[in-house]
This record gives structure tokens, sequence and C-alpha cells, in this order.
């Protein structure tokens, strides 16, 4: 990219679009790439700078001309008023941490599956139930982030047409 924005860095919509130019140049300035995403460029700018919040739209366009389907994950995580409070976010890492990752965390499922059968048998989650019942949650979780990592990072590595 020509000139760095140095108060955009570590802004991810501007490191997005940092990310995008080193494969394709068109989007090394504001104004190319916001006649692609059709975005005005002081609203980009402000995008990028943190000024202000954009549009779940835009970041939807943004991921796909980027390729960065982690800008969606990484919005609905933080900056979504709905999706903060239920969605994770996701880091991205190279393909063989990501397997390994997915792997480790399902090492313990048929601990987890007995475990949810001996609870719900009665219907009911009683109180010296209920600590093995969150780690179970807990254990969910982990294979559920696991799981929307390897798939974003599917998304921007292969090509599915």
């Amino acid at each position: 990219m020509g000139k760095k924005a140095s108060k955009a860095k570590g802004n991810m919509y501007y490191d997005a679009r940092s990310e995008a130019a080193e494969r394709d140049e068109t989007f090394v300035s504001r104004e190319k790439a916001s006649e692609i995403l059709h975005i005005e460029r002081t609203r980009l700018a402000n995008i990028e700078l943190g000024n202000i919040t954009p549009y779940p739209e835009e970041v939807k366009c943004m991921a796909k001309e980027y390729n960065t389907p982690e800008l969606t994950n990484w919005y609905c995580a933080n900056e979504c008023a709905l999706g903060k409070d239920m969605i994770k976010e996701v880091k991205m890492d190279d393909f063989d941490r990501l397997s390994l990752k997915l792997l480790g965390s399902l090492k313990d499922i048929d601990d987890i599956r007995a475990n949810l059968i001996d609870i719900s048998e009665d219907g009911v989650i009683s109180s010296d139930e209920q600590e093995r019942f969150n780690e179970i949650i807990d254990s969910l979780e982990k294979i559920s982030t696991s799981a929307e990592a390897l798939k974003l990072w599917a998304m921007k590595n292969i090509s599915f047409e």
C-alpha cells in the first residue's frame, strides 16, 4: 500500500483493506476502494479511522470484496448490538493450527455425550448437576468457536465455485 494512514493502523476495516491491497492494488487507495464498495470516500475514511461504525451491509460488502470473511465475525462479535452478546470473536490462524484446535476440542466428545445423557435423563438439571452442565456448555463453546474459525479459514482460502 502506498501511503499508510497511521491513525487508522490497528482498525479492523483499514487492516482488511491493507491486506486486500497486498493481493490487489485496486484497494491501495480509498478512492478506488470506495468506488468498488459503493461507500462514499469520506465515510470509508471515517470507518477506517474509527469515527463511525459501518452499517452491516457495508461490512458484508467489505468482507466480500477484500476476501476477509473474518471481518463479519469481528463486526458481529464487537459492534453489532444483537451479536456482541451472542457471537464469540474468532481468531484466524493457519490451517494446521485451526485443525489441531478443533480436534483438541473434540477429544472429550464421548464424555460430553455421556454427561449430557446422564444429566438430562430426568428432564431436570439439579443443583448437583449444574457444574457438570456448565462444563458441557464450555466444551461446546470451544467446539463451536474452533469450527467457526476453520469455516472462516476455508471461506478465505478455498474457492468453492
